[in-house]
């Protein structure tokens, strides 16, 4: 095969491969249960830091005082 016709040839597959690749990434909007529930853990974790946060700093007013 000449070498000019296999170089676009190649080019048009690498850039082919990297589209399907971004396509099969997908969004947000495709998650399965498993992320979902990951997401929700997350969620309740950041919540629950923040809680624990604002009770130190309530201790912390507290003793001041």
């Amino acid at each position: 095969m000449n070498f000019r016709v296999l170089k676009p040839l190649m080019l048009a597959t690498l850039v082919t491969m990297l589209v399907g690749g971004l396509t099969a990434c997908g969004n947000d909007d495709d998650q399965g249960p498993a992320e979902e529930a990951g997401e929700q853990i997350d969620e309740s974790m950041e919540s629950a830091g923040e809680r624990v946060e604002e009770l130190g700093e309530d201790i912390e007013e507290a003793a001041e005082e």
